[in-house]
């Protein structure tokens, strides 16, 4: 049984599988560039109410990245081109919102963390918006975790945003048939075997 859907960025470096240590078949997946979440976006919006109404997952998962090509090219004054432009609006509003922040961090790989991380953020308040979402999380205890990936050493970061200062303190496990993600208190997670 699917427990989990994830959604995250189509950078083939964040492999939901291998971030999650489980197979094939445990976790239920929506990929897009710079993993955004727009209200709009029809595609995004059929996967969550997919997996919270039909398979009732228990948990939804947003993951940003480090190095985020997407987060790279909204922070860019330059075009992109084509219908890249009008797909990262979305994170260019993330930047215009937070223009204060990001301008006054000066080294450009910790500018695109940032944003990256802020867009995670901005993903789960639409999520935490969606009427699906909110019904599962009212009536059943479904779990929204915004996390951020950092690729260059494999750890992944609750953010805090979300239902995780909702739920009494402890840890919280997303368990799969081969692998669990378990998020403490402090905002780690760690990748463990199934139990």
């Amino acid at each position: 049984m699917v427990t989990t859907v994830w959604i995250g960025c189509s950078d083939s470096r964040c492999p939901e599988t291998t971030i999650l240590g489980m197979q094939p078949g445990d976790v239920f997946v929506h990929r897009n560039i710079a993993n955004i979440v727009s209200p709009t976006d029809i595609n995004t919006t059929a996967v969550i109410e997919y997996a919270v109404v039909h398979l009732g997952v228990k948990h939804i998962v947003l993951c940003g990245h480090s190095a985020c090509g997407g987060a790279a090219g909204a922070l860019s004054d330059a075009r992109i081109g084509g219908v890249l432009d009008t797909w990262l609006l979305p994170l260019k509003t993330v930047r215009f919102n937070h223009a204060e922040e990001l301008d006054a961090i000066t080294d450009e790989k910790e500018r695109v963390v940032r944003i990256a991380q802020l867009n995670v953020e901005e993903g789960i308040k639409v999520l935490m918006n969606n009427a699906t979402v909110r019904e599962a999380i009212a009536e059943r205890g479904l779990e929204v975790h915004g996390v951020f990936f950092d690729i260059g050493c494999g750890r992944i970061k609750e953010l805090g945003c979300g239902t995780a200062h909702k739920f009494p303190a402890g840890d919280h496990v997303v368990r799969g048939k081969h692998g669990q993600l378990v998020f403490g208190q402090d905002g780690e997670a760690e990748i463990a075997a199934a139990q």
